[in-house]
């Protein structure tokens, strides 16, 4: 957050907003020389300062002073996008009790809930989802509240979410879906509870891979444990490669063990003609692919 400001008096309410020295704040916007609502070069407001750093006190003041809750700075960001961005939940309610809205957008289109869902502020995203916060939120890319806490591995903001109507399979611009994300940030337990609430556990994105795929391809063996019990699809994909040869590019030896006991078929060749086995020289992943051929 910028903290240029356009004159002294302006500069002291920001200093005063941002260290949480209530006595200052309210010295200087009685004294009816400055406007609760200056701002600085990027359009940020006391309010907003007072909120990102959590004072509450100065919050208050700022609001009873008439400063305009929903202003939006250059970004569009506003106070209660800054406040649930950093998991501040009194400020949070407090800016919701005075009218605070939870539709306005930043220019990326980022609202309260997708950003508190991103940081996995779980009493935040509550209070918001409560005050009418649209749990379909979407950035401009397509990321929805789910992918963003599905990204970050946030299993409180995940079932809040799923619990308030959150499309489990909806994906992001590029196809790719929460579980998708997840799978390749190597969240386990998010995985786990986007495929128990019906999470497409062979969904691919536009380069065709799908959740095991990638799970396999980085070495994300809890994943590829979890994904097993859901039997998705270890044969050749749109993306002309199996999850078979994404384990044995990646050199762990145990999710290609993991495969393997699954039925994945090392004599399948991905789209180039290329067995599993040709991908690697690590000896122990080939013994376990072809145990009957000397190394």
């Amino acid at each position: 957050m910028s903290f240029k400001k356009e004159t002294p008096l302006a500069n002291a309410v920001f200093w005063a907003a941002r260290k949480g020295n209530l006595a200052l704040l309210q010295l200087l916007l009685n004294s009816g020389r400055v406007d609760a609502d200056c701002r600085d070069g990027l359009g940020s407001t006391a309010l907003m300062v007072a909120s990102y750093s959590g004072h509450y006190d100065c919050v208050k003041e700022v609001i009873m002073q008439g400063a305009d809750i929903n202003y939006q700075r250059e970004t569009g960001s506003t106070a209660l996008f800054f406040a649930s961005q950093q998991g501040h939940h009194d400020i949070v309610k407090l800016l919701l009790e005075f009218g605070a809205s939870t539709d306005l957008q930043t220019k990326d289109g980022g609202t309260a809930l997708t950003v508190a869902s991103q940081h996995g502020h779980s009493r935040v995203v509550d209070a918001l989802l409560r005050n009418g916060a649209n749990v379909h939120d979407r950035l401009n890319d397509g990321a929805t509240s789910l992918f963003l806490a599905a990204q970050e591995g946030h299993l409180s903001v995940i079932r809040q979410l799923l619990s308030s109507g959150a499309r489990v399979n909806q994906a992001r611009e590029d196809g790719t879906a929460p579980l998708w994300m997840a799978a390749q940030m190597g969240h386990g337990e998010a995985v786990k509870v986007l495929l128990l609430r019906g999470a497409d556990r062979d969904a691919n994105r536009q380069d065709g891979s799908t959740a095991i795929f990638k799970a396999a391809l980085k070495g994300h063996t809890s994943v590829v444990e979890e994904l097993l019990k859901f039997s998705p699809s270890l044969g050749l994909l749109k993306n002309g490669s199996t999850p078979l040869h994404a384990a044995v590019m990646s050199g762990n030896v145990r999710t290609v063990l993991l495969l393997l006991g699954a039925n994945a078929d090392p004599s399948l060749p991905n789209k180039n003609n290329e067995l599993p086995s040709q991908l690697t020289k690590n000896d122990r992943i080939l013994k376990v692919l072809h145990p009957d051929i000397s190394n």
